[in-house]
């Protein structure tokens, strides 16, 4: 018991063996939560947690453009795409996340900081028109909004990098196909960055629509 407390009192005593110990620990600590989660299928496979399958697909071109014009614009530090499984959250918002709807986010959008509603179940509950008026002055459509306006959106989608994009998802995953990788310029001709981002917000939590 003395020499116990003996070398506790060692290590609390050393810095070097303190910061080394707590590293080590948090380390082992932290590789026993997260290893396990790689090799289960409600964290791996496009399926919500009662094995039911997901109707999850890699995002298109344009979506995919549209993603990127979101983490862009910062719309992540005042949107959340996360619902938690608590009454007052799923009765706003929607049925709760699952880990399968976000197999194809790289880095996915969760988040916590709510200045505005979540958004991971929008896709589909406003018009495309509404969004525009929206994404062009929030107060139009929200009179009490404190959203920036995002006007210069209505610029054509830069997308010379959009196959090399795609070309490095699918080494990660992403079951793009050679067909799909050689059209995405093709159908991303004659968009705008504001439509591309209001496809990717019309597509948000619609995998899961059939589940309730």
């Amino acid at each position: 018991m003395a020499k116990s407390k003996s070398n506790h009192d060692f290590i609390e005593r050393s810095v070097g063996w303190l910061i080394v110990l707590t590293l080590l620990t948090v380390s082992v600590g932290g590789l026993v939560e997260i290893v396990p989660l790689f090799f289960q299928k409600s964290t791996t496979m496009p399926i919500d947690r009662q094995g039911n399958p997901l109707n999850v697909k890699p995002y298109d071109p344009v979506r995919l453009v549209g993603r990127d014009i979101y983490v862009r614009e910062g719309c992540y530090n005042c949107h959340s795409q996360m619902i938690r499984p608590f009454r007052a959250e799923t009765e706003r918002y929607g049925h709760y996340s699952v880990a399968g709807e976000f197999i194809y986010d790289r880095p996915f959008q969760w988040g916590s900081k709510r200045t505005g509603p979540d958004l991971q179940r929008v896709g589909g509950r406003y018009s495309d028109e509404w969004h525009r008026v929206h994404l062009n002055n929030p107060r139009d459509v929200v009179p009490e909004s404190n959203m920036p306006a995002f006007s210069w959106l209505e610029r054509p989608v830069e997308a010379d990098d959009i196959e090399q994009k795609m070309q490095v998802l699918r080494t990660l995953g992403h079951p793009y196909s050679d067909e799909e990788i050689a059209g995405a310029r093709a159908a991303l001709e004659g968009k705008t960055e504001m439509e591309a981002l209001i496809a990717y917000l019309q597509g948000l939590g619609t995998a899961l629509s059939n589940f309730k």
